[in-house]
């Protein structure tokens, strides 16, 4: 019997019995199903089920804030807490320089993301996860455990695109949603913060541990939300796939999770690649010079020294306590500003051998692995994301536009109304008309998503492939935007997303993804990729019955595609 049926079930023989409220004639407080007990205190949630068909827990801490002594160390088990704690507001969003993927100053989705752009938001108070589950009294339901993406650099949970109550509901399941330490505050490969005793700390893989602590705190609690803690699916999109294929391959999430959905995501090394391809992962060497490059420049920041020969001088008369002192005294917001200026904002997965293996597509290719069933998806053209890339294949950036004039026309761009918005507006001339062979956006940015999301993906997919059977794979193929975003953009990174999670605005790309004239043809889409997913976290295979195509294994896949009007699904062998 399920802990909400539990409730009722009590609720009901107080009533039969006038014994709950000691004989009184007053009608006895019976918790709602937004009441739940979890080990760490009492929670109570929203009761969603006439608006959305959901129960929800936002802001929920699941590890004590990593802040002032707790900088740079492993995440620690949140303490307990007395009364009920009020779970109806996303906690705050992880430290970051504003980006466009970030949480603006209000943590949400609003103006103020595009006049904040590169300077400090959030707090670094911020390790909290967000429970949805079907307003019903079902148990024993699959839970899935979302890492966000923004190249581990930006992002946050209360973004609404991550809302996960049409999920829930679609997918029959419990959706948690998680945020990480991001940045240098989340991956910092520095000697001087090594103290020798705990080898996982001393990783400086901080947001991976933090990501281990949230699926602990899932362990423990996922029943008091209906869900099987023996079946958990740890889904991530982008840097949050990294991610998730770091823990595929580590041996700290063993037991926390049992099948895998990493979408648009990598972790390959330069030497598992071909050359002229892109890595998503770099060797533990870089985030070191990346560490003690930013120690330098804050130190000649603060006046101590007057270049890196001298600073480094002077950080070598420094213990290394009094170095962990001297950052950890520093603000955060001095950190990521010191790193913006310095162009040091580059962050990600340490591959240090002990959380990470050395080489995880080593580890997978001999088989040391966390084994299980994996459905990893890509766009059709993940590159049209990433104009500046354009220049690692030797050709001028994709975009004239900068980040914050890019906001603006996302942002007030009208998808049902007309429109004197071009190509011209948005894309370098060098790669207009867009559809010109070789030369044009779309033929350039197929090759930046050959060399980098293709490459990986076939790198880390061939690799399990040769020890396990059971792998899944889409591409999502739709640009059925309106003018001129359906070029510029079409299938590009991160336009799965709405369709995965059925959120379609307010978000940073909602306008651009078109309003009524392809909804009918999205929400059938969505529904099919909501419904696959659903079925992968039940059974680790994500062929349903009314999908319209049998899903083969890789190297076969499922396209995901659709028409104004109706979901097109196809598979190729």
């Amino acid at each position: 019997m399920g802990s909400n049926t539990r409730w009722w079930v009590a609720g009901a023989a107080c009533l039969s019995l006038m014994a709950c409220g000691g004989g009184s004639d007053e009608t006895p407080s019976v918790p709602g199903p937004e009441v739940r007990q979890i080990v760490q205190g009492t929670i109570k949630g929203r009761n969603d089920a006439a608006i959305n068909g959901t129960y929800a827990w936002k802001g929920i801490p699941f590890a004590q804030p990593p802040v002032g002594a707790r900088r740079w160390k492993a995440p620690a088990a949140v303490a307990a807490w007395s009364g009920t704690r009020d779970t109806t507001q996303f906690g705050a969003a992880c430290l970051q320089n504003g980006r466009l993927y970030g949480p603006g100053a209000n943590n949400r989705f609003d103006a103020t993301i595009g006049a904040t752009l590169n300077t400090p938001v959030g707090s670094e108070d911020c390790l909290f996860l967000n429970v949805w589950r079907p307003a019903s009294a079902a148990t024993g339901l699959p839970v899935i455990v979302f890492v966000h993406g923004g190249s581990n650099i930006t992002g946050y949970t209360a973004d609404p695109i991550y809302d996960g109550a049409a999920l829930a509901r679609s997918a029959n399941a419990v959706v948690v949603t998680l945020n990480y330490r991001l940045g240098v505050l989340g991956f910092m490969n520095l000697p001087q913060l090594k103290t020798g005793l705990d080898s996982a700390e001393d990783s400086g893989n901080f947001a991976l541990l933090d990501i281990v602590q949230g699926l602990k705190f899932v362990q423990q609690n996922a029943a008091a939300f209906g869900g099987n803690a023996a079946n958990v699916t740890l889904m991530g999109q982008s840097a949050g796939a990294t991610n998730v294929w770091s823990l595929v391959a580590s041996p700290l999430g063993a037991g926390l999770f049992h099948k895998a959905v990493p979408i648009s995501g990598g972790i390959s090394l330069a030497s598992n690649l071909p050359p002229g391809t892109i890595p998503s992962l770099n060797p533990a060497s870089t985030s070191l010079t990346q560490a003690n490059t930013l120690l330098a420049r804050l130190v000649i920041a603060d006046g101590l020294a007057v270049d890196l020969p001298t600073a480094q001088a002077y950080i070598a008369t420094q213990s290394a306590p009094q170095v962990a002192d001297y950052l950890r005294g520093k603000t955060g917001a001095a950190v990521l500003t010191t790193l913006l200026a310095n162009g040091l904002t580059g962050s990600g997965p340490i591959p240090d051998g002990t959380v990470l293996p050395l080489d995880p597509i080593a580890a997978f290719a001999a088989g040391t692995y966390n084994k299980l069933p994996v459905l990893a998806g890509t766009t059709a053209e993940e590159g049209k994301l990433f104009p500046s890339f354009l220049t690692l294949l030797g050709g001028p950036a994709g975009f004239i536009v900068t980040d914050a004039q890019l906001f603006d026309m996302l942002f007030n761009f009208a998808p049902d109304g007309p429109t004197l918005l071009t190509e011209g507006d948005i894309l370098n001339a060098a790669y207009l008309p867009s559809n010109t062979a070789v030369t044009g956006w779309t033929a350039r940015a197929a090759q930046l998503t050959a060399a980098s999301f293709g490459a990986g993906r076939d790198n880390v997919l061939n690799t399990l492939r040769t020890q396990q059977a059971d792998i899944w794979h889409y591409q999502f193929d739709w640009a059925q935007q309106p003018a001129p975003w359906n070029t510029v953009y079409g299938a590009a990174h991160a336009f799965d997303l709405p369709f995965v999670f059925g959120n379609f605005g307010p978000s940073l790309f909602a306008n651009a993804i078109g309003g009524n004239a392809n909804r009918a043809g999205r929400l059938a889409l969505s529904g099919h990729m909501m419904a696959s997913v659903g079925q992968f976290a039940r059974t680790g295979n994500p062929n349903h019955a009314t999908l319209g195509a049998t899903w083969p294994a890789w190297p076969g896949q499922v396209r995901f595609n659709a028409s104004l009007t109706a979901a097109q699904i196809t598979a190729v062998p």
